[in-house]
């Protein structure tokens, strides 16, 4: 598992918000919100700014640097 995929689940775990909840955010579907949470895809820098700013963390706490 990638780094930024446990810290994304992490987060939403976190704020207690579902996967569904979390994908309507950056407009994208539950199903591929998953596939971000898992490493299946990878998660577009449009979704991580977006991600950033709903958290109010940086991108670079998600990245792990």
């Amino acid at each position: 598992m990638e780094f930024y995929q446990k810290r994304i689940r992490d987060l939403r775990e976190d704020a207690d918000k579902t996967q569904t909840e979390i994908a309507e955010m950056p407009g994208t579907s539950q199903t591929m919100y998953v596939r971000y949470e898992r490493g299946a895809s990878e998660l577009p820098i449009r979704h991580l700014i977006k991600l950033d700013r709903y958290y109010h963390i940086s991108a670079d706490y998600i990245l792990g640097l």
